[in-house]
């Protein structure tokens, strides 16, 4: 073994390729272009990974296409997503994984996307924390950024870390990998842009935004404090006019380095913690960061006192993606299950929204949970024949309200108190 790593260019092991391939298979994720499965390098890891280290190691590896899918949007748009082979996401997950050990420790405390041991409930905390200190934010937003990543800037940033020229090499190749469309259609990636889906995607958008805003803003703003998710960025600011000029040196800053912030997306908010709005106000009091509202609220101390802050809950928008994702999954007709097998088929689901959007202003839930129970209640109506009889849907949610009851613990959000 160490023969062939010393007989071979760069210093890539099979250790690191089968470590890599156990992290994106606890990931999961669907075959790329190839059509070759999680299951099937599961099934034969030497025939399909030795090919890999071989092909990385000695510097003869080139991915293959990116299948791109189009994901619906909430306003209508569709979001390109680029999915590699499972191969390639191996490949991609061994240089990840290098790079990400060298990087990690010059990277900014504000910078929480994508990294180990951060989370957006952090980036949140933090920003309703600097929201009750400063009294303006500058919500950015920076238009079509992973379309848009010059790949000659993006190696200029990598090489601030890094000198290793197979990182440097795989870099430049996944920047350029070709994309196949829907129609089985192949384009080259020649100037700018990475796939979002891609492994090393969102550490390769770390390090350009490292130097293109982190490092920049701590030094000409560091009066500024800031959170950064991916290409979510919120500035927080004393005063009106020190953001307008702090705004105006980012735009110009991002357009130095080739990105646009959006003109309509990006603004400024006050962070009105008063609870009445002055003559003269900002009419913007209000802002969306990572599916959480920000905005003036009544707010109950620990001793029972009410008082105004600045803060965030659920936003419109994500509970919109519940009711969205409720309607798709269509439960209301799953009428070949009982109650019991019901809660277990959507329990993880629900689980997994009270854990992201109830961290925060729980209670903001309500509407959400309403809405889900208003799609148990008709389950239970096409269910049982004695409701149908009724014609009406007051007996079913009468029976559901009950079970509720006695049953609280068939499902997560009835624990909580979100009744029917």
């Amino acid at each position: 073994m160490n023969l062939e790593i010393k007989s071979r260019p760069y210093p890539i092991t099979k250790e690191q390729v089968w470590e890599a391939f156990k992290l994106v298979r606890g990931k999961g994720g669907s075959a790329g272009v190839d059509g070759i499965t999680i299951e099937m390098v599961k099934a034969n890891p030497e025939k399909h990974l030795y090919p890999v280290w071989n092909r990385l190691s000695s510097g003869s590896y080139f991915p293959p296409a990116v299948k791109r899918v189009e994901i619906p949007k909430a306003d209508g748009k569709v979001r390109a997503l680029g999915i590699p082979t499972v191969k390639d996401r191996v490949a991609q997950m061994v240089i990840t994984k290098e790079l990400e050990a060298i990087v990690e420790p010059h990277f900014s405390d504000s910078s929480f996307g994508y990294r180990p041991d951060k989370s957006a409930h952090d980036a949140i905390e933090q920003a309703r924390t600097n929201c009750w200190q400063y009294a303006w934010v500058i919500d950015m937003d920076i238009k079509g950024f992973f379309d848009t990543i010059d790949h000659g800037l993006m190696i200029r940033s990598l090489r601030h870390f890094t000198d290793a020229k197979h990182i440097i090499l795989y870099a430049k190749r996944w920047l350029k990998a070709p994309i196949q469309l829907k129609d089985g259609t192949q384009i080259q990636n020649m100037e700018k842009g990475t796939p979002q889906g891609g492994v090393i995607s969102p550490l390769l958008a770390n390090i350009f935004l490292h130097i293109v805003f982190d490092k920049w803003i701590e030094k000409e703003f560091p009066d500024c404090p800031f959170e950064r998710y991916a290409d979510d960025i919120i500035i927080h600011v004393k005063n009106e006019p020190y953001a307008r000029k702090v705004l105006k040196a980012a735009r110009e800053r991002f357009e130095e380095c080739k990105l646009e912030l959006h003109p309509e997306k990006t603004r400024l908010v006050y962070c009105n913690r008063k609870g009445r709005r002055k003559k003269g106000e900002a009419k913007t009091q209000q802002f969306d960061f990572l599916g959480y509202t920000f905005r003036p609220r009544k707010l109950i101390t620990k001793d029972g006192k009410i008082m105004f802050g600045f803060s965030p809950s659920i936003s419109r928008k994500s509970t919109r993606s519940i009711v969205a994702t409720c309607r798709k999954l269509g439960f209301h007709r799953w009428t070949h299950l009982d109650i019991h097998q019901l809660s277990k088929a959507l329990a993880s689901k629900i689980r997994g929204w009270l854990y992201y959007y109830g961290k925060f202003h729980c209670s903001a839930l309500k509407q959400a949970f309403r809405l889900v129970n208003r799609r148990l209640v008709k389950w239970a109506f096409n269910k049982y024949k004695r409701f149908k009889r009724t014609k009406s849907l007051r007996t079913a949610r009468l029976w559901l309200r009950q079970v509720s009851k006695n049953f609280a613990y068939l499902f997560p959000h009835w624990l909580l108190g979100f009744t029917p």
